[in-house]
């Protein structure tokens, strides 16, 4: 009997790819899976662009929170700064979809047919199942909590293309309906990258699949994103690339296998400390636009860099004054990462303004792309651990 009967020939030529690479003891022995990200408009510049920028987020307050108080649903919260996202492709023969890789969430989703009276799904691409011969109904629904409505639909089993490599059998969200504010984020779906315990319908992630399936040499994946250019972001799924940092990769293990979660020392400028005094909770998340923190602690490092909040909870600045701002350092397990004025100062036509969000009374702290962007991030599941390191 075939010994690879049970697996597709995607799989074995997969499988076979790593094993020549890895018995030929190439330099670089890992078996590297590339998903390229392309840095592109938000849907802030958007609805700016448009003169709706105001009255959007009047009916859509950002509560970067949402999704990580959302326990025993898929969560995702109403982020108006998202800017990365990558292709892949469901079905045979492939239908292609543009989704944010969210460490912050762990199931897969993209928009489907059946999705017809929500306006996201008017100027999104859409999954048709019976375009697909590999499709399988899982025979469930699923429902993802968003920060200004949810997300309906039904869970389905399909090959999964990947940078490059097939997934087999991976059950994924077909959404019925969509809150109204997709319609004006550049991406079709969303693709989560954290742990199984926080899936929706205890669904098995993308890259425990992947890692299974034999597709990656080390359970491990990195996300690099480039600060200005629209090009050269990428995920990098079984181990890291050297060429997208410097020095040493400061190795933090998780408090929590849930999120990617870690534990943060304090936050502080000019040697004194502002915020997380005497310690808190941090999580590592690609799929939040901003450095997230409660709300006190939010409003002093505003101050502490000369910002004024509005209501909505924006922080502007002077662009004049971005040169000497102060530097902000948040130490995390003993290691110090500092950002400068230059990266957590976003500018636009409209104006400057920090990257520092409010996330209210919860405790919780989420270090999203503003940080990313400084330092390269790699999701080790076999430590677990987070690494970190200065981009390149």
């Amino acid at each position: 009997m075939n010994h690879y009967s049970s697996e597709s020939n995607s799989e074995v030529a997969n499988k076979m790819k790593c094993l020549v690479i890895l018995v030929a003891l190439v330099a670089f022995s890992e078996c590297l899976v590339r998903m390229p990200l392309i840095k592109g408009k938000t849907a802030r510049q958007t609805l700016q662009e448009k003169g709706l920028w105001e009255e959007y987020r009047k009916k859509f307050p950002y509560n970067p929170m949402v999704k990580f108080t959302q326990y025993g649903t898929e969560p995702m919260t109403n982020d108006a700064d998202m800017s990365y996202y990558g292709v892949i492709s469901i079905g045979t023969p492939p239908q292609s979809f543009s989704v944010i890789f969210d460490s912050g969430s762990s199931n897969l989703w993209v928009p489907s047919v059946y999705c017809s009276s929500s306006q996201a799904c008017q100027n999104h691409n859409k999954f048709n199942p019976q375009q697909s011969s590999s499709f399988q109904w899982n025979g469930e629904s699923l429902s993802i909590q968003y920060g200004t409505g949810s997300m309906t639909g039904y869970l389905g089993a399909d090959t999964v293309g990947v940078g490059g490599v097939s997934v087999a059998n991976q059950v994924f969200g077909l959404s019925q309906t969509e809150a109204p504010f997709m319609a004006h984020m550049q991406a079709d779906g969303i693709l989560g990258l954290a742990f199984q315990s926080i899936a929706s319908d205890n669904v098995v992630p993308v890259f425990n699949n992947m890692v299974s399936q034999g597709l990656v040499s080390q359970p491990m994946f990195s996300v690099y994103l480039s600060s200005n250019s629209a090009q050269g972001s990428e995920v990098v799924f079984g181990g890291v690339d050297s060429n997208h940092y410097t020095g040493q990769i400061a190795w933090i293990p998780l408090t929590s296998a849930t999120y990617w979660q870690i534990k943060m020392d304090s936050v502080s400028i000019n040697g004194q400390t502002v915020a997380c005094s005497g310690g808190c909770q941090a999580i590592i998340d690609t799929g939040t636009s901003l450095i997230v923190g409660p709300t006190s602690d939010i409003s002093n490092i505003n101050s502490w860099v000369g910002a004024s909040t509005d209501q909505y909870g924006d922080a502007s600045v002077n662009c004049q004054n971005i040169q000497s701002m102060p530097e902000v350092t948040f130490t995390l397990n003993g290691n110090a990462f500092t950002i400068p004025a230059t990266a957590y100062v976003s500018q636009s036509y409209y104006g400057c303004n920090t990257g520092f969000g409010q996330g209210g009374s919860d405790q919780l702290w989420i270090l999203g792309d503003v940080f990313i962007r400084q330092y390269y991030a790699v999701f080790d599941t076999q430590g677990p651990y987070i690494g970190l390191a200065k981009s390149a």
